[in-house]
């Protein structure tokens, strides 16, 4: 993939400061080929970037320090594509977001990004064998059907969907909130190899950025983003996949969820989307039949 001047001014920018496209509108409606991102004094930078001088000084001697690193060399080296937003292979759907991330970092199989169909699978960390169990009839009626499952890689609902796309047959993109030079949780390193090699791991964050606590409810609006649908199968009534539910329901996306026994805590969330709209799911072919007849 060939990146053009203005994308590899990006990447240079990106990797000192990671932040979402909307912090930099100012930016490229003033410079829009970061032509000039070298000369900037630090007061014009923390203006159009509204940052402190401080910051805006630290960020302009980074940029200095690391504008001979070859980005595009290192990242090829580790099997890494950036994809600015500016790139073809950048997703349509993310463009809709108010903060869409500047970068994707992809690793694996990059074209699982333009496919039509991908339905989010998500739930609690906590997630039962219920999950599982509504996992193997939800499944494989979507991936025979081309669907591409995506998910968060976290432990529990996260890893019960990716695990379900690759025993079923199907296609899975993990979408990480930290670099790819890092991995939590990291008892899903096999799993996460496993969908570099053949599916996809994304995230907006460059390679050296660590997992922390704000990345994780950030990663959620790209899991929606991505998807057409979103499915919940067990979660408490706050939580982060209500985060992304919420993320999905401000862009029209349709949200399924599965019932669940009052008894359970974790039934608390998807029976209280069902009161609120959501439309139960017990088989995969209701979501086909849906995205089938909307298409």
């Amino acid at each position: 993939m060939e990146l053009t001047d203005a994308e590899r001014r990006l990447l240079a920018l990106h990797y000192v400061f990671p932040v979402p496209l909307n912090r930099l509108n100012r930016l490229y409606e003033i410079d829009p080929n970061l032509e000039k991102l070298y000369v900037y004094k630090a007061v014009e930078l923390a203006h159009i970037l509204n940052i402190s001088v401080l910051k805006a000084s630290q960020l302009k001697d980074s940029l200095h320090r690391n504008a001979d690193t070859p980005y595009e060399a290192l990242y090829k080296r580790n099997a890494i594509t950036p994809i600015p937003f500016t790139n073809p292979l950048y997703p349509d759907q993310l463009h809709v977001l108010i903060d869409p991330p500047a970068i994707l970092y992809a690793k694996g199989d990059h074209t699982l990004l333009a496919k039509q169909f991908k339905v989010a699978i998500i739930g609690a960390r906590k997630a039962t064998v219920y999950s599982q169990e509504a996992m193997s009839l939800i499944v494989p009626p979507l991936v025979e059907n081309g669907a591409v499952i995506v998910s968060g890689l976290a432990t529990g609902a996260d890893t019960m969907a990716h695990v379900a796309a690759l025993k079923f047959g199907g296609k899975t993109i993990a979408v990480l909130g930290h670099g790819l030079f890092h991995l939590y949780p990291k008892e899903n390193q096999a799993l996460a190899d496993r969908i570099a090699l053949k599916h996809l791991l994304i995230t907006e964050y460059p390679p050296y950025v660590s997992p922390e606590r704000w990345t994780f409810p950030m990663r959620n609006r790209i899991i929606s983003g991505l998807s057409e649908v979103v499915v919940v199968t067990e979660s408490a009534d706050k939580s982060g996949t209500m985060s992304t539910v919420e993320h999905a329901l401000d862009h029209g996306k349709d949200i399924y969820a599965v019932p669940g026994p009052i008894t359970s805590l974790l039934s608390a969330g998807p029976n209280r989307l069902i009161d609120e709209g959501a439309r139960p799911v017990w088989n995969g072919f209701q979501i086909v039949e849906s995205l089938v007849f909307n298409g």
